[in-house]
């Protein structure tokens, strides 16, 4: 489950890929940014009408809501740099409604959904993967840490599926579910 950011923050995004394109990693896709609520793993058919099912019936009890993106950094926090990410801030409303999901998934057995998340949420992106020997070799390991101020509305969450491939993985909406209001 996802939320698949508007055309124009994707554009604000790849200008801020472009502004680095030397360095070595491998960039995500325009098409394929997107904030990753729930991961969910390998489903067959059947578990999956089940999760769209679930999520109809958990997001139509939220309204729209706005992100703010407000850093881009390397990622994640307190361990080796793996990507080049975007931090967005805590959202209280966005932390619930993951959490409501998670429930939802985790009570229903069809679903497949075995694992609650221990972790707390942060709101991020991957905007690149790093590729880790160049990186490491590189001149003074490179830092990426940047303030920005990306704000966008919310008013669906999307159940994706990905497809990889050599080149990275590629994403297909499966399913768009519109928030309430």
């Amino acid at each position: 489950m996802a939320i698949n950011l508007p055309e124009q923050t994707k554009k604000k995004l790849l200008e801020f890929q472009s502004a680095w394109s030397d360095l070595p990693v491998r960039w995500t896709k325009g098409c394929n940014l997107h904030i990753t609520l729930i991961f969910i793993g390998y489903v067959d058919d059947e578990q999956m009408l089940e999760i769209c099912q679930l999520v109809r019936q958990t997001v139509q009890k939220y309204r729209a809501f706005e992100i703010k993106l407000k850093r881009i950094c390397l990622g994640p926090p307190h361990r080796p740099a793996r990507m080049i990410w975007v931090e967005g801030e805590r959202n209280p409303v966005l932390t619930q409604l993951k959490s409501d999901l998670e429930e939802k998934l985790f009570q229903s057995v069809k679903s497949g959904y075995h694992q609650l998340e221990k972790r707390t949420f942060q709101i991020h992106l991957t905007l690149a993967r790093i590729k880790t020997e160049l990186w490491r070799s590189g001149p003074n390991k490179f830092q990426i840490d940047k303030e920005i101020s990306l704000v966008f509305p919310v008013n669906s969450i999307e159940v994706m599926q990905s497809h990889l491939s050599r080149g990275g993985a590629d994403y297909v909406i499966l399913e768009s579910v519109e928030l309430a209001g």
